[in-house]
């Protein structure tokens, strides 16, 4: 990781716990305004990580929420992750195709699947990741490249999961798989699980608690008033430092993308009540 990335992770992930707080109020999902002329587009394939969200599930919120707050205000993000969909779902459902149909030339779409692929109790859901995992991923990278967009491959975002003090890698067979297919294809490649990895380990196990849907009944929490522990979903803060760290990656690529995206903020992550973007 270059030292620019390490810097940011490290500024992100200010150690120690924050400080109690009350819960703010979900604010209303904002819509967006109409935009005659982007300047570029990013499309997102992805799962419940990245998913847009409505103020009903609050404090639950997808990396694909926020990540306009990186990037110059005239570039327009769509939005297509969908919560529980693997490689294969996403294909077998026709939510690849819809994709395609709106995709532009010039688009850049952000791949990133991984959790619901492995997946063996839901098993519609499951992809040998040295198998069907990685022919879908290649043939998402064909298939963009052949209507003129931007391929992006993305490892999956990390589990709140630590043994001993250390976080552990959840993803394992899967990262390794986006890895290889993005060596093997010439796909851009934001490594996203090795960059949130990093982050939670320098925040450490207890204050990273605070990036993920694990609440007991003392937070009070309205959507989870007995609590929840979620190791894998993120909540507004969580979807705020993985946005930042993928538009960090993003920006780092040289795409034609690259010149639009914004300078990170640093520090913890901003707590507004939804997906609107800091002043």
């Amino acid at each position: 990781m270059s030292g620019l990335l390490l810097s940011l992770v490290a500024a992100l992930a200010i150690a120690g716990a924050p400080q109690a707080a009350p819960a703010p109020e979900p604010q209303p999902v904002p819509v967006p305004a109409p935009m005659p002329a982007p300047v570029a587009r990013i499309l997102i394939a992805s799962d419940s990580t990245a998913a847009n969200y409505g103020s009903d599930k609050y404090p639950q919120m997808g990396w694909g929420m926020v990540l306009k707050c990186s990037l110059d205000p005239r570039v327009e993000v769509v939005n297509l992750a969908r919560g529980g969909r693997s490689t294969k779902t996403f294909i077998e459902e026709g939510l690849w195709d819809a994709l395609l149909a709106q995709l532009k030339p010039g688009d850049t779409v952000l791949i990133q699947f991984g959790h619901n692929d492995a997946d063996r109790v839901k098993i519609v859901r499951f992809t040998d990741p040295q198998g069907a995992y990685a022919d879908n991923l290649t043939r998402f990278v064909a298939d963009v490249r052949a209507k003129g967009g931007q391929p992006v491959l993305m490892t999956p975002i990390a589990k709140h999961l630590f043994v001993d003090g250390k976080v552990q890698d959840a993803h394992g067979p899967y990262a390794e798989a986006v890895r290889a297919v993005a060596q093997r294809t010439g796909a851009p490649l934001i490594d996203l699980d090795a960059d949130s990895m990093a982050a939670l380990q320098v925040r450490g196990e207890a204050a990273s608690r605070s990036l993920y849907l694990l609440y007991t009944p003392q937070d009070h929490i309205a959507r989870y008033p007995d609590g929840i522990s979620d190791t894998t979903h993120i909540n507004e803060g969580g979807a705020r430092l993985a946005a930042a760290l993928a538009a960090a990656r993003l920006g780092a690529l040289k795409l034609p993308v690259s010149v639009y995206v914004r300078s990170i903020a640093t520090g913890d992550p901003p707590i507004l009540g939804g997906p609107n973007c800091p002043e």
